[in-house]
């Protein structure tokens, strides 16, 4: 098992974990970070590449999204390989 804590929602990572561009890779982004599949679906679902590279790899600029903000709150007591769905909230 992974050992660390998942960069968006700071949950322990579980057995799954993938990789994600803090800045996308396809705007030059180097830099990853370790993130549920389920946190990660979700942060790509909520914000553009375009977005994503605004806010320059900010944590907390992420975390200020309404639906953002909403899906930490309801993920935050979950296991660590919990895995639902991930869908456009609207």
């Amino acid at each position: 098992m992974p050992e660390g804590f998942c960069w968006l929602c700071e949950r322990p990572l579980g057995r799954n974990v993938e990789w994600h561009h803090i800045i996308p890779k396809s705007r030059g982004g180097r830099i990853v970070e370790p993130l549920h599949p389920i946190c990660h679906s979700t942060l790509h679902v909520t914000f553009t590449n375009v977005e994503l590279a605004a806010m320059k790899g900010d944590r907390d600029a992420l975390t200020r999204s309404s639906d953002m903000t909403r899906f930490l709150r309801w993920i935050a007591r979950k296991p660590a390989d919990f895995h639902a769905p991930t869908r456009r909230a609207g």
